[in-house]
């Protein structure tokens, strides 16, 4: 069965909401319908990735399972459908381990500021016992999670007057972060004034100087245009941050094990590709920024790993995620951090 894609814009009014991934008339109807959430736009390699696995899906499935994308929060804010995720308003939803620490504290443990050096290390902690660690505090949250975490990339941070090129130039920077206590602890610890504003309050609390740089990976300052309110854009890869693809346990299962098993391949292998498709991207994405006007600078990321040492962030969340997680974060890093 073939399958097509196309976007329903709803109103003709900017921002309006596109409709999920609409599917041609099958044969018979689908013995289980289900809704894949996520906060990405359908441009993002997530959902491309996506596209084809639930194209995968439905097709060695022989159509009884159905699945269609609902992108960019259109079920709502990432908390609210983690609701839904739960009641089984929703069937899946990809989401952040640092905002599903909300539901389950331990998640986040791959956000620890500094933690990974790089990619090398980030995909042998999350495909190892860091990864294992974290799905099964998922698990026993009561939630599906499959394998494999999705890639949203390490985090940098802008700024409209200063370069950031050592933890003193936090002092009293005033940064938005997401609503997270992690967030909020790492810029505080360097002195800064974190504030949590919802994403879609970024750009005018910019604007209007709210707030005076922000943080996020490479392509969400992209999608955003933030160099039309942001000079600087400072590496400071002080975070690296995914995407759980979760389960709603009930729907789960009532899939037959086969389904199942074909359910769990085609994410998994969509999130590989997915992790390929950001690498390529975040190789391009310096050049097109600093085309736009933004101002890139290099860090050294010891000095900064230092200071949250000093002002006791490490040793604060070692006590908060226990000894346990933390000699598994450790261990998957493979050096001491607090």
């Amino acid at each position: 069965m073939t399958i097509t894609r196309r976007s329903i814009l709803m109103g003709a009014a900017a921002g309006a909401l596109a409709a999920p991934f609409i599917r041609p008339g099958a044969a018979r109807a689908a013995e289980f319908a289900y809704k894949i959430a996520n906060n990405q736009p359908l441009e993002h390699p997530s959902n491309v990735r996506l596209a084809e696995a639930v194209k995968a899906i439905l097709e060695e499935t022989s159509g009884a399972v159905d699945i269609q994308i609902f992108p960019s929060n259109q079920l709502g804010a990432d908390t609210d459908v983690l609701g839904q995720l739960r009641s089984g308003g929703v069937e899946f939803f990809q989401l952040s381990p640092v905002i599903l620490a909300t539901l389950v504290p331990n998640a986040s443990i791959n956000g620890v500021g500094f933690a990974f050096p790089d990619y090398d290390t980030v995909w042998k902690a999350m495909d190892g016992d860091l990864g294992a660690y974290a799905r099964g505090q998922i698990e026993n949250a009561g939630l599906v999670v499959m394998d494999k975490i999705w890639d949203n990339g390490f985090r940098q941070t802008t700024s409209s007057s200063k370069p950031i090129q050592t933890p003193e130039d936090f002092q009293g920077f005033k940064i938005r972060v997401p609503v997270s206590p992690l967030w909020t602890s790492l810029f505080s610890a360097f002195g800064a004034a974190p504030a949590s504003i919802n994403f879609a309050e970024v750009y005018t609390a910019l604007q209007t100087g709210i707030v005076d740089g922000q943080e996020n990976p490479l392509a969400i300052m992209k999608v955003a245009k933030l160099w039309e309110v942001q000079k600087y854009l400072s590496m400071t890869n002080h975070m690296w941050d995914g995407f759980w693809l979760l389960g709603n346990r009930r729907a789960w299962a009532a899939l037959p094990e086969d389904a199942q098993q074909v359910v769990a391949k085609h994410f998994n292998a969509g999130a590989d590709r997915q992790r390929q498709d950001v690498m390529a991207l975040n190789a391009t994405l310096r050049g097109d920024l600093e085309g736009h006007g933004f101002v890139f600078n290099d860090v050294d990321p010891q000095p900064f790993e230092d200071k949250l040492r000093e002002a006791g962030f490490y040793a604060e969340w070692k006590k908060t995620y226990g000894d346990e997680a933390w000699e598994i974060l450790e261990a998957a890093v493979g050096r001491k951090l607090a």
